[in-house]
């Protein structure tokens, strides 16, 4: 029987969904919470860095749902000498980085992100790079809820938040590829 060019294009389209599907959903779709005292933690993650890098960053979600505040006041993590919270901020144009001696509160019935460009974890003195897919055990320490152990989901490095948060290929992106249409 034989094969037509229109014949081909669909069988082109169907096998490139196909794998665009199959590669979307083979996206670790971590799903991972703690819960520390009041404290529910979701969405850890931080990027791949470059070899010879001395510094990652740490991003998570801080959920307080009790009726007093605690505060996040570091934290260690064996892939670095020490793991501080910091703030990001843009003052006339000029961006700037400090680190909270004292901590970042969290609020009763609040929920902190800590996120590029913003508050974050800083873990310094890097002993080895970070590549995308490890996973990397960290311990935060909180005034109140005390010590709590979770891992950092490592993603790409220009990633923009934590595989299945938008940052990943999906049908959506489907659209962009030449001779689909959706």
């Amino acid at each position: 029987m034989p094969v037509t060019p229109s014949g081909l294009m669909s069988v082109a389209r169907a096998a490139a969904c196909g794998f665009l599907i199959a590669n979307f959903l083979a996206t670790p779709l971590r799903a991972e919470e703690i819960k520390a005292g009041d404290l529910l933690i979701t969405q850890a993650w931080s990027r791949a860095t470059p070899g010879g890098a001395k510094v990652a960053g740490g991003y998570l979600t801080i959920q307080n749902k009790g009726s007093a505040a605690d505060r996040l006041i570091g934290g260690s993590a064996d892939v670095a000498d020490k793991v501080q919270v910091h703030e990001m901020a843009t003052t006339n144009g000029v961006m700037t980085m400090r680190p909270l001696d004292k901590g970042l509160s969290i609020g009763p019935g609040k929920t902190v992100k800590l996120t590029p460009g913003g508050y974050h974890l800083m873990l310094l003195d890097l002993k080895s790079p970070l590549k995308q897919g490890d996973q990397v055990p960290v311990t935060l320490e909180f005034e109140k809820a005390g010590k709590v152990k979770l891992t950092f989901d490592v993603q790409g490095v220009g990633a923009k938040g934590p595989a299945g948060a938008g940052d990943t290929a999906g049908p959506k992106d489907m659209k962009k590829m030449p001779g689909m249409k959706m």
